[in-house]
């Protein structure tokens, strides 16, 4: 058998093999595993709404009992990566029967397709979600189905957060907020609080970071969670490849050579950008931080780079000032962060995590989302072939990162 058909119907001894050459956090080893030992099962098959509704109530009463009715199920739009229901729940609250009043509560169920274009766990989403709130705007997280006991796949359920990902005047976007234009009046009142929440979620103390209990702990003066993130991408590479492509192994060997120890442990969003906060065109705020399930611990610069990379961004009506994420330039936006921080921004730092962005981009793009499409395993295969298709233009920018370095 040969490599591609190994990974397509991957045996006991290749995933222990894996295992075992890339050692990565313990929760993210069990998901990785999880999702190659169901590789050779069958692809995403339409799920009747039907399905998700009788499986969210079982879920809801393992948690609370009988005293409930759910209503008003419907499809959620959005999201390259997960299957989404929208649905109100009657109920006595978080307190039960015996303490709360009777109200409805929106609520949205977030369930995994057989496969994702990034495979991550529902109950580091989960945990991270709880972490946040107080912090910055989060839906509010009520129950998780960690194991698909209820539903047909992983799954958890957190409140319905109002807002939009784009003006509705503006209507003409690509997917997944590549491009998002606000408008120089909305991005004006948005770029703070979108810096603000920035500087927030990196700056919480040490002590509620050690609470949780699915991320291992990263330390300042170590880089040691920065190689555990090399080898988890690696690992999915090795994992999803359709075929060698011998600059990620440059990548990888620059990466863990020039691994920067932690000056700072924060928690690192991973998806920090356009497309991934709901906003109220009407009150001009941000009502909700989404998308959280890529979080680690580790440095900040992660996500610095990350939001005002150029796929996420475009240029002012000048055609000359680049903003990033649609909202301000990238030297302001540091500027602003390091007032509202407290913590400095380094170049050079920099400079290493938009290679290792873009490397774990091009793992994304070539590897997942390619294979996610080509055998069918996702609801969304339109999108992640798509999204497939930007993993050349990628890895372009790989190469010229690392020519600047090597």
């Amino acid at each position: 058998m040969n490599s591609v058909d190994i990974r397509s119907a991957p045996d006991a001894e290749f995933i222990q093999a894996i295992r075992r050459r890339f050692p990565v956090e313990r929760e993210i080893d069990r998901v990785l595993s999880r999702k190659l030992a169901g590789r050779s099962g069958p692809g995403y098959t339409a799920i009747p709404l039907e399905t998700l509704i009788e499986g969210t109530r079982k879920l809801i009463r393992s948690q609370i009992g009988d005293g409930f009715i759910l209503g008003n199920p419907r499809w959620l739009q959005g999201g390259a990566s997960k299957l989404q229901m929208a649905f109100d729940l009657e109920w006595n609250g978080p307190e039960g029967s015996g303490g709360g009043e009777r109200r409805v509560t929106p609520m949205v169920l977030r369930m995994e397709p057989p496969e994702a274009i990034v495979e991550t766990s529902r109950k580091r989403e989960f945990e991270i979600l709880k972490l946040m709130r107080g912090v910055v705007p989060v839906p509010p997280c009520y129950w998780i189905d960690a194991e698909g006991e209820h539903l047909p796949y992983p799954a958890l359920v957190y409140g319905f957060a109002e807002g939009v990902t784009k003006p509705q005047a503006r209507p003409s976007q690509q997917v997944s907020g590549i491009g998002t234009n606000f408008g120089p009046q909305l991005r004006s009142v948005l770029a703070g609080q979108f810096v603000s929440a920035l500087a927030a979620i990196h700056t919480i103390d040490a002590t509620r970071l050690a609470t949780l209990a699915e991320f291992e702990p990263a330390k300042v003066g170590s880089n040691a969670s920065v190689l555990r993130q090399i080898n988890w991408w690696r690992r999915v590479w090795e994992e999803d490849r359709p075929e060698d492509v011998p600059l990620v192994d440059v990548a990888t060997r620059w990466l863990i050579a020039n691994a920067p120890p932690l000056d700072h442990v924060s928690v690192v969003h991973g998806d920090f950008r356009a497309g991934n906060f709901l906003f109220s065109e009407k009150e001009q705020r941000i009502t909700a931080w989404l998308d959280w399930e890529l979080a680690v611990l580790g440095d900040r610069h992660q996500d610095l780079t990350w939001t005002t990379g150029a796929h996420f961004g475009h240029y002012a009506e000048d055609g000359k000032t680049f903003l990033a994420s649609g909202l301000l330039p990238a030297e302001e936006l540091f500027r602003r962060y390091e007032k509202a921080s407290g913590l400095p921004v380094d170049p050079a730092r920099l400079k290493y995590y938009r290679i290792m962005n873009d490397f774990m981009s091009t793992v994304h793009m070539l590897a997942t989302a390619w294979r996610v499409a080509n055998h069918g395993k996702t609801h969304q295969d339109v999108v992640v072939a798509w999204i497939a298709m930007i993993g050349n233009v990628i890895v372009g920018k790989l190469r010229d990162s690392l020519e600047e370095v090597l």
